[in-house]
């Protein structure tokens, strides 16, 4: 599949707030290392996944906007094997609408932290996977 980093760029940085901002040679390299990366779309909405063991030291990784992203994500999880799903949604700055969508996709709060010297706090969100 054919990504085009240059429009995920452009549609992460301008919802930088919820995410973080990408450089260009830091959204390749996301890519690279990344477990499961898809595209919906004309790049309306992307989503990065990293393997538990992932080298990676971003404290914000993925920003999703749609189920089905999601749904392939978990049938992939599941297939090589992984228990469970987990991510992070900001407290501060404030992200409601990510809370709300990963709630009503099963995800339940399981930590806390603040980041980037307090600038950022995020609560941490796990979905079990059926098997």
């Amino acid at each position: 599949m054919s990504l085009d980093l240059a429009r995920l760029r452009a549609l992460n940085n301008a919802h930088a707030t919820e995410p973080s901002w990408l450089e260009p040679a830091r959204l390749a390299g996301l890519v690279d290392r990344a477990f499961f990366v898809r595209a919906a779309g004309d790049a309306e909405a992307f989503a990065l996944a990293f393997d538990q063991d992932a080298d990676d030291d971003s404290p914000n990784f993925l920003w999703l906007k749609a189920r089905r992203l999601h749904d392939e994500l978990f049938a992939r999880a599941r297939g090589a094997g992984h228990d469970r799903i987990v991510c992070e949604v900001n407290t501060e700055p404030p992200n409601p609408a990510s809370g709300a969508f990963h709630a009503a996709l099963g995800f339940v709060e399981n930590g806390a932290a603040a980041i980037h010297g307090g600038a950022r706090t995020v609560r941490y969100l796990e979905r079990r996977l059926a098997g």
